[in-house]
């Protein structure tokens, strides 16, 4: 659902009403909210367990496709553009900085732009500022196509050819093109031309996937690569060869469909960074007002296994990029921690975190208790977790955290508010 269609997001927003004070106020008449909260039809439920408040409720719309179509972009677990819209909404006024630090494809920083807020955003992984740069900055249909045309497509020779069993030879030679032609005119560790910088957003989001949209022939959907091996196995069964695609016409039916509601409007500049949650000397001292993010989940998804044909395209050493795997909740416990701290220092009094996690092992962990109890001790006041949960009716008054059925589709969400006390932390150098 798109642009004036009833629960879209919009493309910016008048400033928020919410109270520019840190006072104590702030962070009950947010509580309030969510507790009173009944706008898709039913009020929130309370539930209190283990020492944590949980409010309950169907918070955003479960429809897909219900934000701007500039989101469209396909990567392993990311959470909707309704959670970051929910929270800027009414944790934010224009211009305030919004920021991620585990931005994957830019779900947060882009939403903040579409709502005039500052885009700010950090993840180890290059590729995410790859997928996120490019739609904070849009160019014009007519520039995409015109740039185009420049690229030498004659000239694309075949130095892989196990990817042969995902591209025709015609369709693989056409995407070394590309990808040389833009390895040459935008580095990665340069400054990119933003017409180059969205044709290299786009052709990484259409390399493979499972319709005729894609460069390459059947196969999983866009956010998980398989193996060359995996795809060989899929090509047997399908009794199917890669056929030529028109990657030309391709990019340019993403790049009018990723544009279809409009571009970005203006919004002050972003910053995006490629580091540890845990230093990020790029962010000011309390110079963020809104955090919304979601860290790699503990031991559930591989992000380098999904990701190394886009690396590829990218000119990214996926063996280069250190994307921690946390094997034990102790260790996914102290990751979380000291991203905490770091948001600490960042966060100004009075702002807020939105931190997002999901279920794992069939509901055994729960993870925001985790994270509750990592801000132990931290110039956070944790006000409540807030579960988004689809299809929420009263019954969930006898839901119960342990207990949730099987299948529910759930967003589990910490909320912190930052204290005016500077506790312990130390200010830290910025190079802005």
């Amino acid at each position: 659902m798109h642009k004036g269609s009833p629960g879209a997001l919009p493309l910016f927003e008048e400033p928020s009403q919410a109270p520019v004070d840190t006072s104590d106020t702030w962070d009950r008449s947010f509580v309030d909210l969510v507790r009173n909260f009944s706008e898709l039809g039913q009020r929130s439920a309370a539930v209190h367990e283990g020492g944590i408040h949980y409010l309950i409720n169907e918070f955003w719309t479960a429809g897909q496709r219900q934000a701007h179509s500039i989101h469209e972009v396909s990567y392993r677990a990311c959470f909707k553009p309704q959670l970051p819209e929910f929270f800027i909404k009414r944790l934010t006024k224009r211009t305030d900085a919004v920021y991620d630090p585990f931005m994957g494809r830019g779900t947060t920083p882009v939403q903040a732009g579409l709502m005039g807020r500052r885009p700010l955003g950090n993840d180890i992984n290059p590729l995410s500022v790859l997928l996120t740069r490019p739609r904070l900055k849009p160019p014009t249909l007519p520039d995409i196509a015109r740039r185009l045309g420049q690229v030498p497509w004659h000239t694309g020779t075949i130095d892989n050819p196990d990817l042969l069993v995902f591209f025709s030879e015609k369709t693989l030679r056409h995407i070394c093109a590309l990808r040389n032609w833009l390895l040459d005119r935008a580095p990665l560790g340069g400054t990119a031309d933003p017409v180059d910088d969205w044709i290299r957003m786009v052709a990484i989001n259409r390399l493979t996937g499972h319709s005729p949209g894609f460069f390459s022939v059947y196969t999983l959907p866009p956010n998980q690569a398989v193996s060359v091996q995996s795809q060989k196995k899929i090509n047997e069964q399908r009794d199917q060869t890669p056929v030529d695609r028109d990657v030309i016409k391709l990019i340019l039916k993403k790049s009018r469909s990723l544009l279809s509601d409009g571009s970005m409007p203006a919004h002050p500049e972003a910053i995006l960074t490629t580091s540890t949650s845990q230093s990020t000397p790029e962010i000011r001292d309390e110079s963020v007002t809104l955090v919304v993010t979601s860290p790699p989940f503990l031991d559930i998804v591989q992000y380098a296994g999904d990701n190394w044909l886009r690396s590829w395209f990218a000119g990214i050493d996926v063996t280069s990029v250190a994307i921690a795997h946390h094997q034990t909740e102790t260790a996914w416990q102290n990751m979380v921690r000291a991203t905490l701290g770091e948001l600490a220092r960042v966060v100004r009094p009075g702002g807020h975190v939105a931190f997002e996690v999901g279920e794992v092992r069939n509901g055994s962990v729960l993870l925001e208790r985790l994270v509750w109890e990592a801000a132990e001790g931290l110039p956070f006041e944790r006000l409540f977790v807030m579960v988004n949960q689809q299809e929420f009716t009263k019954t969930a008054n006898c839901w119960g955290v342990q207990n949730n059925a099987k299948g529910t589709n759930t967003n589990r969400i910490v909320v912190p508010a930052r204290e005016s006390s500077r506790n312990h932390l130390p200010p830290t150098r910025s190079l802005v």
